[in-house]
């Protein structure tokens, strides 16, 4: 099992302590006894350094407490502080890390599976069919009604149950029908669905479906009619012929048979489908053709044609929140012109076609199709998009305020963590330049691009610089044999004196040293490995 991407590189306890992901139990005591020597609040008498202090020995006590405790790094390494703040729990102590890794991952899965078992999917569609004809006759608006609605409930790891029903009116006739599907995943390659109807079309069903290799699906299935004990059989077999297209074959034997060759193509812009249907009381044909002009908004063409059908749909849909998306759709065909107007939010979704007229007048099939399209471009410009951009600023406005606020805040806690280490990184740097050893003279980290910068600068001025000067903490962290290193794979935000003055964005550290009277300079990724000092930084 994969572990979240959040987790990936989230190492902030092992930066705060400086040491390895791979350190031994050994090394992070003895990192820790270094850290709390420096941050151990009795060190301090005056009242501000004593809160500063107290705060930082804090974190390096959780760090030490969460990496020394086998369980506790384990979950920490695989899912971070996520994981241990979700109260993920290992249960008996196991001896053998792969024992507790597997035991972890079993643990995971039991709760994703009890947090799918645990939320029911609702279905669900009303349709208001209207007429203008009607309406203009004093006949009244509406042509009819139909409603469906839909449950679908995973009542076991392997079994799925799904219940759903519909009713429909049409002048002064009325059809309604209940419907139950048991879904078994008998294997991870193969299903079985058992299916029963009540209402007008009364039967009980089956069908099996099967991965027969990589790209290719079969799906077989029988339905008996309740009414007239009428069977029918199917069969369909799809493939996947490309990384965005399917092909799809089915054919039908019973009391309406057919065959049916279909594909289906998308991709992140563009989605299309077609398909040809020869049956024995009906023929026909059917494309559609939806293009994405960006996050929110796309734009449908569609054409069906056959024995039954002659007619072309042109609209368009904007998705206007999260989880709710409008759509309108011009029709014209042999049964009159229309307009559709839709809108989903989740599983649910209204439809409301409008009969604008049954006769194919060009000049008024053209007008339906125009005059719309010129108010939804007006409306769109002039009012929509300038709402729009006028929130969509605000809550820029809003997220920048709240990040200023939080890299202040990180940004003074860094610079408190720093004024502890002064002293001490003074003493080194003073007793490294007095034998020529190893000095950091100047470093920056922060914004990638503010960093190739930053040579022209001497000095960080101003809250707002995405750059924060950490010469301090790296000289602290020279060791007496005059020798830096930042470990592989952990993120120097989390290093003590350190924060992210620009979260979000890639970040470098710039390092200038001095050894023995010479000049040095390093740059370095935010989770690369910096050694130093090392010849080939040499100006």
């Amino acid at each position: 099992m994969e572990p979240p991407e959040m987790a990936a590189n989230d190492k902030d306890l092992y930066a705060l302590l400086h040491i390895s992901p791979e350190a031994s139990d050994e090394e992070i005591r003895r990192a820790y006894r270094q850290w709390a020597q420096v941050y151990h609040p009795d060190k301090y008498q005056d009242a501000q350094m004593k809160y500063v202090a107290t705060e930082n020995f804090q974190k390096i006590r959780d760090a030490y407490e969460i990496l020394t405790d086998e369980q506790k790094r384990l979950i920490y390494d695989i899912y971070g502080m996520e994981g241990l703040k979700s109260g993920l729990e290992l249960g008996p102590k196991l001896s053998k890390p792969d024992e507790i890794k597997e035991e972890l991952e079993r643990l995971q899965r039991r709760k994703e599976q009890a947090k799918v078992l645990s939320h029911a999917r609702p279905t669900g569609a009303l349709i208001a069919n209207i007429s203008l004809p009607r309406f203009l006759n004093g006949e009244g608006m509406m042509r009819g009604m139909a409603m469906s609605t839909g449950i679908q409930s995973q009542i076991s790891k392997r079994n799925t149950v799904v219940m759903g029903g519909n009713l429909a009116v049409n002048g002064n006739a009325g059809t309604g029908a209940a419907s139950v599907l048991l879904r078994h995943q008998v294997s991870p390659v193969a299903s079985v669905e058992f299916m029963a109807t009540a209402g007008l079309r009364a039967l009980i069903g089956m069908q099996t479906s099967r991965h027969l290799s990589l790209h290719s699906t079969a799906t077989t299935g029988i339905a008996i009619s309740l009414r007239d004990g009428s069977i029918n059989l199917s069969n369909a077999w799809t493939r996947q012929l490309s990384e965005s297209c399917v092909g799809n074959v089915e054919l039908v034997l019973g009391s309406e048979s057919s065959i049916a060759v279909g594909w289906q193509k998308k991709d992140e812009k563009t989605s299309a489908a077609g398909e040809v249907k020869f049956g024995t009381t009906s023929f026909g044909a059917s494309a559609h053709y939806t293009h994405h002009f960006s996050a929110k908004s796309h734009g449908r063409v569609a054409g069906r044609a056959g024995s039954a059908a002659l007619e072309l749909e042109i609209g368009g849909g904007r998705r206007i929140s999260e989880f709710s998306t409008v759509r309108m759709v011009y029709n014209i065909g042999i049964q009159g012109i229309f307009w559709r107007f839709e809108l989903h939010r989740g599983g649910q979704k209204l439809v409301v076609p409008i009969l604008l007229s049954r006769e194919l007048n060009p000049f008024f099939a053209t007008g339906a199709l125009l005059v719309p399209s010129f108010f939804y471009f007006f409306f769109k410009k002039f009012i929509v998009k300038p709402y729009y951009l006028k929130r969509e600023r605000r809550k820029a406005a809003e997220k920048m305020e709240k990040s200023s606020t939080q890299i202040r805040e990180a940004r003074d806690a860094a610079e408190k963590a720093q004024q502890l280490l002064q002293n001490v990184s003074n003493r080194k740097k003073n007793k490294q330049f007095e034998k020529g050893g190893l000095v950091i003279t100047r470093a920056v980290y922060g914004n990638r691009e503010a960093i190739k910068r930053s040579g022209e600068q001497t000095e960080l001025n101003g809250e707002t610089t995405p750059l924060l000067d950490v010469t301090i903490p790296l000289n602290f962290l020279v060791t007496d044999s005059g020798q830096l290193k930042l470990h592989e794979g952990v993120k120097k935000s989390g290093i003590m004196g350190f924060c992210d003055v620009c979260p979000g964005e890639p970040k470098q550290l710039l390092v200038e040293y001095t050894l023995g009277g010479q000049k040095f300079e390093a740059i370095v990724d935010d989770t690369q490995e910096l050694l130093i000092p090392q010849d080939r930084h040499r100006i």
